[in-house]
């Protein structure tokens, strides 16, 4: 096979794939994981079944996919602000936090319905351990921000976990700014002595 003809085939499949993602996205947001069909995804994206299966496991390796995308996009985008403020001389580590913080908030508001979908527990069976999995991650990479801070990890944690879900469900921006100003001013507890 010619390298032409290779790179037509190979950007055929790549087309297929996100045409099967887009397709997944639109059906899963519109009917939820559990209502949706294969047939409902192939259709949208005027696919076969069989290439459907070339490219996926089944309707949950959609599904996961979709996830473990946009959480990709959304860790680019923590990284990228956590960056951005330490290139500007930040060095408080609430101060990055939020602005990492306000990074993925934002994401969830530039992509509310994938977002949401997310948040709905409509989910394949054992996406509940994928998400428990993921806080976890995130709750690991707060504590090597917040060093010897374990109190604090857990509230700042915990207080955006709820601030994603009521700020993605609702669309809220301002919501996003209020939750994220009173998580600014936490600080630890003293030590005591």
């Amino acid at each position: 096979m010619s390298s032409d003809v290779e790179r037509a085939v190979t950007g055929r499949g790549a087309a297929t794939r996100v045409g099967l993602l887009t397709a997944a996205k639109e059906v899963f947001v519109s009917k939820g994981f559990a209502e949706a069909g294969v047939t409902d995804v192939v259709a949208r994206a005027n696919a076969s079944v069989g290439s459907l299966y070339h490219h996926f496991s089944g309707k949950a390796d959609l599904y996961l996919t979709l996830f473990e995308d946009f959480q990709g996009r959304q860790t680019q985008r923590t990284k990228r602000a956590a960056r951005d403020a330490r290139e500007t001389g930040e060095q408080d580590p609430m101060r990055v936090f939020l602005r990492a913080a306000r990074a993925y908030l934002d994401g969830c508001l530039e992509e509310r319905e994938l977002a949401a979908l997310f948040l709905r527990g409509d989910g394949p069976p054992g996406f509940e351990v994928v998400m428990r999995d993921r806080l976890r991650t995130w709750a690991s990479r707060n504590a090597a921000l917040f060093e010897g801070q374990p109190a604090l990890v857990i509230a700042i944690t915990g207080a955006l976990a709820a601030a994603v879900n009521e700020v993605t469900l609702s669309g809220d921006r301002k919501l996003a700014d209020d939750v994220l100003a009173i998580i600014g001013q936490l600080r630890p507890v003293a030590p005591a002595g």
